[in-house]
């Protein structure tokens, strides 16, 4: 099922990757991993290309075998780790801050990584590194 979301993206692309070993794949919160999706078609059509999603929504026990904060975005359905063929993860980057920057997309979480981009729709504005 795919309704609500934007053209571009799939409810399937923002599931779970644990392989149905924790959970069943999609999100809990429908609605959060809705406007996450609706924010990076935004940021598709900035970067006029596709978005690859690496991780979206991570049940709990996926996200610690990960590595993962325990206070992640992605375990509240409302982050994602992204990548373009074509695009480097610092253009990626720079896209987001300047959407955000512009209040077109939310202004909150953005993590700056060698080969992706984590971006979440949090309340706040946050930035780091990997």
């Amino acid at each position: 099922m795919n309704a609500g979301y934007p053209p571009n993206f799939r409810s399937s692309e923002f599931h779970c990757k644990c392989d149905g070993r924790f959970c069943d794949g999609p999100s809990p919160h429908p609605d959060r991993t809705r406007h996450l999706a609706w924010t990076l078609q935004r940021l598709r059509n900035a970067i006029g290309a596709a978005l690859r999603i690496n991780s979206g929504y991570r049940c709990s026990a996926y996200n610690k075998l990960v590595g993962g904060s325990t206070n992640s975005y992605h375990v509240k359905g409302m982050a994602a780790d992204v990548s373009c063929d074509g695009v480097s993860a610092e253009d990626v980057a720079d896209t987001i801050e300047g959407l955000m920057e512009e209040k077109l997309i939310p202004n909150g979480g953005l993590g700056r990584y060698e080969t992706f981009t984590h971006m979440d729709i949090r309340p706040m504005k946050a930035r780091w590194s990997g």
